[in-house]
């Protein structure tokens, strides 16, 4: 037992509680990482994008994980931005409001999305203007991609962003291992409350973020059956 452990035996169980912590987000992380890959697959497959799936790198550190998923993540705002510029172009006034209008039925709008798209692909299928419509009538851009895009940043910016994705043994440690006695347990203290704080909020936008996705990929698959 180190000597800080034994002069404050709460710190052995706050460092616990940072490995479990750190662990949920983690988890989080995966878990946004494999829903991402899904919409890009749609995408790609789909509306003609080119995006690059990403994987969660073990020997990387949380915040260079984090960065991996912002950079893609920013990569499908940017697309569905494009989308919605290739529709406000290549439509009537009349025609691009109506697929923001809430009262228009679902099927016109993909109908007029599927106009576009038979100019910008050649060819358009209904799935393709389906996800399209999908994508620009939720509040995916605008408010849970940029949400999460967000805390992700906070994330990687925070005491424990530059701790290696994996934590077995020297991880903390690395960070722990120079700090003794009542800095360590204010540091301990500190970085439990900052990592509590930011996974509270991470899950609950990684929630909504996984719901859209779900949505649109459901839709996808009924239309494939």
């Amino acid at each position: 037992m180190a000597l800080s452990d034994l002069l404050y035996p709460d710190n052995p169980k706050r460092k616990q509680e940072l490995i479990n912590l750190h662990q949920e987000l983690l988890d989080c992380m995966s878990t946004n990482f494999r829903a991402t890959n899904e919409l890009v697959g749609v995408l790609n497959k789909h509306l003609g994008c080119t995006i690059t799936p990403i994987e969660m790198r073990e020997s990387s550190t949380v915040k260079e994980n984090c960065e991996i998923i912002i950079q893609v993540m920013s990569e499908i705002q940017h697309q569905v931005q494009k989308i919605d510029s290739d529709m406000k172009e290549k439509l009537e006034p009349v025609l691009y409001q109506k697929l923001y209008d809430i009262k228009e039925p679902e099927l016109e709008k993909i109908a007029i999305a599927q106009r576009v798209f038979s100019i910008i692909l050649g060819e358009a299928t209904s799935t393709a203007a389906m996800v399209a419509v999908k994508l620009l009538g939720s509040s995916f851009l605008t408010l849970t991609v940029s949400k999460l895009i967000g805390l992700l940043a906070a994330i990687g910016a925070s005491v424990l962003g530059g701790v290696s994705i994996t934590i077995i043994g020297l991880g903390l440690e690395m960070i722990l291992h120079a700090i003794l006695g009542a800095v360590e347990r204010s540091q301990l203290l500190t970085a439990v409350r900052s990592y509590e704080k930011h996974l509270a909020e991470f899950k609950a936008a990684s929630e909504k973020y996984q719901r859209a996705i779900r949505e649109v990929t459901s839709l996808v698959r009924q239309q494939v059956e």
